[in-house]
């Protein structure tokens, strides 16, 4: 491998994980918010919308946000290192999930909180009851993480059924040179790719199909691409 490609090669490696890291952190941070916003309201059922939203801001301005951050960060990491993954990527959602799981994602998001709550209570901006009853409840507003995280998870390997689906309903419809059709499963897959996780296997299809539909519209249609314009497509 020639030295430009291979530092190309490196590039992509790095750019990649970076997605997949920043997607990590945007998923699973959902989970979590998501987790404590039901969390709070289950444990604590005679608060007004206010005082929830109140609890939680407190949780976020006393080191919540950056304790789950450093949690996933640490989780991912430790995660690769228990499935031996040594390229820095991960090849599918399955790998992702493991990861995460073998990481330890929910005892540091248990550590976190423990930390915030005793934090918040110290600093009198809740009540030492009300972080009892949080500290007390935790394994709930745990279990209900953990589900969030998985339905995560879940819908990945639904979106990327269906973005594998519009590609070969694509693919059927350039082999018969219909091009609406085609432009009908193009547009599915553009918005799909934008739930897509950025594992490479995954998306390189639908992104060859992308290079291919935008090489004939802007052909004016034409499906006759030379062999230089099918390879390009293939690279880009």
């Amino acid at each position: 491998m020639s030295e430009i490609a291979l530092e190309n090669n490196l590039t992509n490696n790095i750019t990649n994980e970076n997605e997949q890291k920043s997607f990590l952190e945007t998923t699973i941070g959902k989970a979590v918010n998501t987790g404590l916003d039901i969390g709070i309201r289950y444990l604590l059922p005679d608060l007004v919308e206010e005082q929830v939203i109140d609890i939680k801001d407190s949780f976020l301005k006393n080191g919540f946000k950056e304790g789950i951050q450093t949690a996933i960060d640490s989780a991912i990491n430790l995660g690769k290192s228990a499935l031996g993954i040594v390229t820095g990527n991960f090849e599918n959602i399955n790998q992702m999930q493991t990861a995460v799981k073998n990481g330890g994602i929910i005892d540091s998001v248990s550590n976190v909180l423990n930390s915030v709550i005793n934090k918040v209570v110290d600093n009198g901006v809740i009540s030492n009851s009300v972080g009892n009853v949080i500290k007390n409840g935790k394994n709930a507003l745990l279990n209900n993480i953990t589900k969030n995280i998985e339905s995560e998870f879940e819908n990945q390997v639904n979106n990327i059924e269906k973005l594998e689906r519009y590609t070969e309903n694509w693919k059927e419809y350039y082999n018969n040179r219909d091009f609406d059709g085609m432009q009908k499963e193009y547009n599915k897959i553009k918005d799909q790719l934008e739930n897509i996780a950025p594992i490479e296997k995954t998306i390189q299809a639908a992104r060859t199909v992308e290079n291919l539909h935008t090489l004939i519209k802007n052909n004016g249609k034409n499906f006759d691409l030379t062999t230089e314009e099918l390879e390009l497509a293939k690279m880009l």
